[in-house]
């Protein structure tokens, strides 16, 4: 007996009413922006629900950086977002975000040596940061359906993983590679069942140190090959200042598209403040003036 089966007419009629409903300019309802200008032009509006998009790069290069801020962009646009983190508790993550938005060192934050305009700063990127609608989870110690349980109850239009290898996978697999690709799979399921845009952060554990070309690529991210095929979108860091080269501009970062199931590969600048942890778009700096002592 064939399992195939015919698309329905009226499935093509209900996207094309909902292409003829999109009005020149505004957001599709099934696209979460990041909200940084260039990476939504190049990934036609952002992530889509539905997506798993994928985000690597060597050791050091700033992955859990811009995860970071793409959830603190989305949800500042009233967004709902919720980031599972494997890497940092609450506390550092309340740091970084702090940094981020007040463009304030780590150290600085923590050694309470700021004068009282860094003060305002600080306080009002506290209380910014306060009202968003930003859920922070952790994976560590947890299974795979205790990770996910109880998102479904209150959806975000965005969920972020940090990262893909601390993401317990549904059944104990023989090796750590094969729990990654089973993790990566699940993800994907979820994303699919549930309708939400999945963002997670990988290692690349196929990159190998001090060859010619340290661009990252696809085969980089071994995991069995499952990116590679299961993701609908793979970005990929790279910072040419990190491999000693002497025309690398210092925080100039190139945002590599190596896969994008709905559109174009390509490039994207991007520009890394490392001593705040911040990225912004090239094309589209934000220009926010400190306050004056």
């Amino acid at each position: 007996m064939s399992l195939e089966k015919r698309i329905p007419r009226r499935s093509y009629q209900i996207v094309t009413e909902q292409l003829d409903n999109i009005a020149p300019g505004t957001i599709p309802e099934d696209t979460v922006p990041t909200f940084f200008p260039s990476i939504d032009k190049s990934l036609g509006g952002g992530f889509r629900k539905g997506d798993l998009a994928v985000l690597g790069g060597d050791v050091g290069s700033g992955k859990s950086a811009l995860a970071q801020a793409f959830a603190l962009r989305t949800a500042a646009e009233g967004n709902e977002v919720v980031f599972l983190s494997g890497e940092m508790n609450e506390d550092r993550l309340v740091e970084r975000a702090l940094a981020i938005e007040s463009r304030m060192t780590i150290e600085q934050l923590r050694s309470g040596e700021l004068s009282e305009g860094d003060r305002a700063q600080v306080g009002a990127a506290a209380l910014k940061l306060d009202r968003l609608p930003l859920r922070v989870r952790g994976i560590s110690g947890r299974s795979f359906d205790e990770v996910l349980d109880g998102i479904e109850t209150n959806m975000p239009k965005l969920l972020i993983v940090d990262c893909l290898q601390l993401l317990p996978a549904p059944e104990v697999k023989p090796s750590q590679i094969e729990d990654d690709a089973a993790a990566l799979r699940a993800l994907k399921a979820f994303a699919l069942s549930e309708q939400v845009a999945c963002l997670a952060v990988s290692q690349l554990q196929g990159l190998v140190p001090g060859r010619d070309n340290p661009r990252p690529n696809l085969e980089d991210y071994g995991t069995l090959g499952a990116i590679k095929q299961h993701a609908d979108v793979v970005l990929s860091i790279f910072r040419e200042e990190m491999y000693g080269s002497r025309i690398g501009i210092a925080g100039a970062t190139e945002l590599i598209v190596a896969k994008n199931r709905n559109g174009a590969t390509g490039f994207i600048d991007l520009y890394f403040h490392r001593q705040w942890m911040r990225f912004e778009d090239m094309l589209d700096p934000e220009v926010a003036p400190r306050p004056k002592n």
